[in-house]
């Protein structure tokens, strides 16, 4: 197994060129007991967004966790050129109400990666934090505790975290689940200016509405690949009514 980051690879792992974002082949992972994904492989361009499509099971926020580097494969090459390891948004859920976390510290662990937890965060890491949040629009929600916000605010938060770690790579697990419909629109409407500011946009997600609006696609069932590429030659009706049906 190789996973190979902020390095170009060299000989037997597969090669990456200019444009590619992150590359992976033969990827198996899973959990004690129940392997989850089996010989997974595929490629994020740069500059792209690229969604994670399938029902639940299907593997999907496996195989991002993978790609974040929280879930260690069992075998297979994980390939990223990038000088920065990946940004990873995880669900909201994941993230507890209970945690006594203001929305200002829960951006600030953004910065962890690069002063770690117990060091005082210097001038520049309190900018990037101060930039970030006017960047999502949540400035005046900074005082305020995540348990308090509203699904939307939260989302933009989390996010904002994951922008505080200025990777030009941003994962993110269902990022619009449970938002209304004009909280989700805010979302896809910042993402798409990410892409266009440097940043390569990763989401799973089980909305067609989202999916159909990325620029590439992967296809999920049974923790393999069933289809990637753009989403109209992906998500075709026969192949969702068969991947569906079979769920």
């Amino acid at each position: 197994m190789k996973i190979m980051f902020n390095k170009l690879p060299t000989s037997p792992a597969p090669s990456v060129d200019r444009t590619t974002s992150l590359r992976f082949s033969g990827l198996c992972a899973g959990y004690p007991g129940r392997p989850v994904l089996h010989q997974v492989s595929g490629e994020i361009k740069e500059l792209t967004t690229t969604v994670f499509v399938g029902p639940n099971g299907s593997g999907k926020s496996t195989l991002l966790g993978v790609l974040a580097g929280v879930i260690k494969p069992t075998s297979g090459d994980l390939v990223r050129p990038g000088a920065r390891p990946p940004a990873f948004v995880p669900q909201r859920a994941a993230v507890g109400d209970a945690l006594p976390l203001t929305v200002r510290e829960a951006v600030e662990m953004g910065r962890w990666g690069d002063r770690g937890p117990w060091r005082r965060l210097t001038a520049r890491d309190h900018a990037t934090v101060d930039a970030v949040l006017d960047r999502l629009g949540i400035g005046d929600l900074a005082p305020r505790q995540l348990g308090e916000l509203s699904g939307g605010q939260r989302q933009r938060a989390l996010i904002a975290q994951g922008l505080a770690q200025e990777s030009d790579l941003l994962l993110l697990d269902e990022p619009t689940t449970g938002l209304d419909p004009e909280a989700r629109d805010r979302i896809g409407e910042l993402l798409t200016e990410l892409v266009a500011d440097g940043v390569t946009v990763v989401q799973a997600t089980h909305d067609l509405a989202v999916a159909r609006a990325a620029d590439f696609c992967l296809l999920l069932q049974g923790g393999r690949i069933a289809g990637q590429g753009r989403p109209d030659k992906v998500l075709t009706p026969s192949s969702l009514t068969r991947i569906w049906q079979a769920f």
